[in-house]
């Protein structure tokens, strides 16, 4: 598989990444592990994770990915042959586990972050480490317009930047990146960046996936312009876009095995009538609709890495497999045509 260099930096990844989520929550170490070896196998190289996964979130279980990919590592010997990347939570007083819940991206909490990571993944470096959500008020998780009346207190990202740059120097960290970030926040990391002399984000992991393209209202411009790679996390709309629902409502998945408070935007009807529609544009082309979804996600000229994950070898290699697909320009019409009909549903 061709690797691309993400953002300005000298890191060479995959077009796929491997999501990890679900290790250990739906997937046992031992399946872990059989996905890292099947994903190296098939020439991917990235490695997504994040201190607060598995999910859902929970106490009794923070932290197990990132344990299990630092068994991996330590059995496999192929630490050399990745790019490994996870990210440090930010404050959220209902994850009450992770250092209180208030987790702000100061020094104390990033410092802590980084060596938790560190211990857990059994390394002494993190290639790409991301902030998972802002410190500051921003529209994230379903919310679609900024309110100023949750304006909160928040660590100015020129201190954040400033604590990054000291955890490069110390060689605990190779690059960084940003994550459900808006169009300011990313041109106001890079300003702090230059003003300071601070490390410069080369990466972004957003949403995006067929039923949410808001990455291209204003994201795409200044992610060009600044070199910051797009690294598109659930293509799948946690499976909506599989089509596995419309066939089954309680079929097994994140949106049934966990709370529907967990993720009410992929659950709202619009979303559900936007991946029927994309189902059946897949069938008339001979094609899944997961391998749609992906296959759109893989041709998208702003997305350096696409983010997949799955429960099963078979849901990862239907996923790999999916890279090869070419959507024909009749193809790319008709999902624009639905696309302005039923407008980002699940952003």
């Amino acid at each position: 598989m061709k690797k691309i260099r993400l953002g300005n930096s000298d890191l060479q990844v995959t077009p796929i990444c491997l999501g990890t989520m679900t290790f250990g929550e739906q997937n046992s170490e031992a399946e872990a592990h059989a996905q890292l070896d099947y994903a190296l196998e098939r020439g991917i190289n990235f490695i997504d994770a994040a201190e607060m996964y598995p999910v859902m979130p929970r106490a009794e279980t923070q932290g197990s990915t990132e344990r299990f990919i630092g068994t991996w590592l330590k059995k496999s010997g192929r630490r050399n042959d990745i790019v490994l990347a996870t990210k440090i939570a930010g404050p959220n007083p209902a994850m009450h586990w992770i250092r209180g819940g208030k987790s702000d991206l100061n020094a104390v909490n990033m410092r802590a972050a980084v060596d938790g990571s560190l211990q857990r993944l059994q390394t002494d470096r993190i290639d790409l480490y991301q902030l998972h959500w802002p410190s500051r008020n921003v529209p994230i998780f379903g919310q679609s317009s900024f309110n100023p009346d949750a304006e909160r207190p928040c660590t100015p990202i020129a201190e954040t930047l400033d604590v990054l740059g000291e955890l490069v120097k110390e060689g605990k960290i190779g690059q960084i990146g940003v994550s459900n970030e808006s169009a300011w926040g990313v041109s106001e990391f890079i300003k702090q960046s230059e003003l300071h002399g601070s490390p410069r984000i080369i990466s972004i992991q957003n949403g995006y996936h067929l039923a949410n393209r808001s990455f291209e209202g204003a994201l795409d411009e200044v992610c060009f312009h600044e070199q910051v790679g797009l690294l598109a996390y659930s293509p799948l709309a946690f499976g909506q876009l599989t089509g596995k629902y419309l066939s089954d409502a309680k079929a097994s998945g994140r949106l049934t095995i966990f709370p529907p408070t967990w993720s009410p935007r992929y659950l709202r009807p619009t979303v559900v009538e936007a991946a029927r529609r994309y189902a059946i544009l897949a069938a008339e082309h001979g094609m899944t609709p997961a391998a749609l979804a992906l296959a759109w996600c893989y041709s998208r000229w702003f997305v350096a890495s696409t983010i997949i994950g799955a429960t099963s070898l078979s849901q990862l290699k239907e996923n790999i497999d999916a890279h090869t697909v070419v959507l024909s320009d009749e193809v790319i019409a008709a999902i624009n045509v639905i696309h302005k009909e039923i407008t980002n549903p699940g952003q």
